[in-house]
């Protein structure tokens, strides 16, 4: 296990010297971080983390807002690129108002859509961008 491994495991954030730099997140340390818009309202936590295997990329987190023990959730799929990180704080921030998140297309925690499909993919990116 190198260095940059173990402070992965160890901490929220860690940086590699092989890569001049770059922030490296474990993807298990920030699910379950909370997402805050730009007012500082929380509008729930990432739930989980999907992958783009073609691009090798982080393509979406889902953002899990409401509820109550797990039940009444709404999923969102929050584009990786949307969000912004708040390594001081341990979350992610946002650019959407609240009242506008309740419009965003969701989904159910028992019907994800397909996220593969190309027109959900463009509706989901187009709402998110400014």
């Amino acid at each position: 296990m190198n260095e940059s491994t173990m402070q992965s495991r160890a901490g929220h954030v860690a940086t590699d010297d092989n890569l001049s730099g770059a922030t490296l997140l474990s993807a298990t340390t920030i699910t379950g971080d909370d997402i805050f818009n730009m007012k500082d309202e929380n509008l729930g936590k990432i739930q989980d983390i999907m992958l783009d295997m073609e691009e090798g990329a982080i393509r979406y987190v889902v953002l899990a807002t409401g509820g109550f023990l797990g039940m009444g959730d709404r999923l969102f799929a929050i584009p990786w690129k949307a969000l912004q990180h708040d390594p001081t704080n341990r979350r992610f921030l946002l650019d959407v108002e609240v009242d506008r998140l309740k419009n965003a297309p969701g989904f159910d925690k028992d019907q994800w859509p397909n996220m593969a499909d190309p027109t959900w993919n463009s509706t989901v990116e187009t709402f998110y961008t400014r």
